[in-house]
């Protein structure tokens, strides 16, 4: 079974991903780290963000044992990784990548953005998550100080208006829903609660289809 995560920046998409894959004995891939450390490579680099050519060979040479890199999570890799992967060619690389993990077994659950439409489009389960921009921001407000990095809300917020815009209207797999894909609010929603929501959604395509 493939479980498919997709939504916006800070939508909890990557601990429902988590929290599934665990829930189910799955194995999980949050997309996002591809891209951040595709990013990551280039900053440390100092390689201009839009250059394809070295963003394409950073893709190329990717090595997955630095996914656990904490830096990977700060706001100015997350902030690097939007613009990166708004490249066609390195997410022509990456969709590989992603697709050989998604089909081994035992199951695997994606998060991302474009993982019901692009890299999974007939995934077995197909959850899309959002919620409110301000919610999304105290989120990432709340992650960034537990880090103990200084974070702006207001900022926050303006920063994460913007990405959205700019992952909606990117040329190469904008962020939107899948046709079948079922929506998941998470405004008021804590772990938990968003957790069994998730579950809710996949026993009750896997009891349609009589799967177990």
């Amino acid at each position: 079974m493939i479980i498919a995560i997709d939504g916006p920046a800070a939508s909890g998409k990557g601990t429902l991903g988590r929290r599934l894959a665990r829930h189910y004995g799955f194995r999980h891939l949050d997309t996002g780290l591809i891209y951040r450390a595709v990013a990551k490579m280039l900053l440390d680099r100092d390689f201009e963000l839009t250059d394809e050519a070295q963003a394409v060979a950073a893709a190329m040479a990717l090595n997955p044992e630095i996914f656990g890199d904490l830096a990977l999570k700060s706001q100015r890799i997350g902030d690097a990784a939007s613009v990166v992967s708004a490249i066609p060619r390195v997410r022509e690389v990456l969709v590989s990548f992603q697709r050989r993990f998604a089909g081994e077994p035992p199951g695997a659950v994606l998060d991302g953005r474009d993982i019901g439409t692009v890299i999974c489009p007939n995934a077995d389960v197909k959850i899309f998550v959002v919620a409110d921009p301000q919610v999304r921001a105290h989120r990432r407000t709340l992650e960034a100080r537990a880090r103990g990095e200084a974070a702006d809300e207001a900022l926050i917020l303006a920063d994460i208006i913007k990405r959205d815009e700019r992952d909606r209207n990117r040329a190469a797999a904008p962020l939107k829903a899948a046709a079948d894909a079922h929506v998941l609010d998470n405004s008021n929603l804590d772990v938990e609660g968003s957790v069994a929501a998730a579950v809710a959604i996949v026993e009750a395509v896997r009891a349609r289809r009589g799967t177990s």
